[in-house]
């Protein structure tokens, strides 16, 4: 019975404050709409593929071992990539304004389950400077990875490119909406039952037996201005 009572109370509250509710919702909607787009920066991604293979003249007679063995050399290869001696001579040749630490935030390594190829990406607010950093980046890591590991096993697979109508990947307003709108949905209700938690003043009759817990002897009915002026000729 207690449940069923609360649940009448919960539901009563969200009638009666449901203007409040509602006006949280679109309102945190609209200001995460109006943010996403036209406060915050798009932010564009460019993806290189670099190939860690073996040598021509090996491959029929090694290959399963020098399969396993590159598999084993992506985790290595992933940290070089990002490392100071790869990204000080991406700094260098594209004479780029940044810290090698900023520069590391913005280039993402990773790797497919199983593969020898290694998906280099970069995110910045300019397509075409993120598209010459996965490149430069990718070339970088092929000329200097023989001296580093004596190896010779790197080949660029796919460079990154510029394609027509490239979408950016930050922000998402469809996605900082929707969150919003749970958020702002969460709000108006909390704002609604905290409001009528410290609301003891009495509007109605049942507020009299619930807060005073007196007996209610009568109702004193509104007098209008028309009934007021009908009195007075009579």
């Amino acid at each position: 019975m207690e449940e069923t009572l609360s649940l009448q109370e919960l539901l009563k509250t969200m009638k009666k404050r449901f203007l409040l509710i509602i006006s949280t919702f679109f309102l945190a909607v609209t200001i995460a709409g109006g943010v996403s787009y036209f406060f915050l920066t798009p932010i564009y991604e460019a993806s290189t593929q670099i190939l860690i293979s073996q040598k021509e003249s090996e491959r029929d007679q090694f290959m399963a071992q020098d399969v396993q063995a590159n598999l084993q050399l992506v985790n290595t290869y992933s940290v070089i990539i990002k490392s100071p001696v790869i990204l000080s001579k991406v700094v260098d040749n594209l004479k780029l304004n940044t810290s090698l630490e900023l520069l590391n935030e913005n280039i993402k390594v990773s790797s497919e389950q199983n593969s020898q190829v290694i998906n280099v990406s970069v995110q910045d607010p300019d397509l075409e400077k993120a598209i010459d950093i996965a490149n430069t980046t990718a070339e970088v890591f092929q000329e200097e990875i023989p001296k580093l590991m004596n190896v010779d096993n790197v080949k660029i697979l796919s460079p990154a490119v510029n394609t027509k109508n490239v979408k950016s990947v930050k922000p998402n307003p469809i996605l900082n909406m929707a969150i919003a709108a749970i958020i702002g949905l969460m709000l108006g209700i909390g704002m609604a039952f905290l409001i009528e938690f410290f609301d003891h003043s009495i509007k109605t009759e049942q507020d009299v037996d619930e807060f005073l817990g007196l007996p209610l002897l009568g109702i004193v009915s509104p007098i209008t201005q028309k009934k007021l002026k009908k009195n007075k000729r009579v």
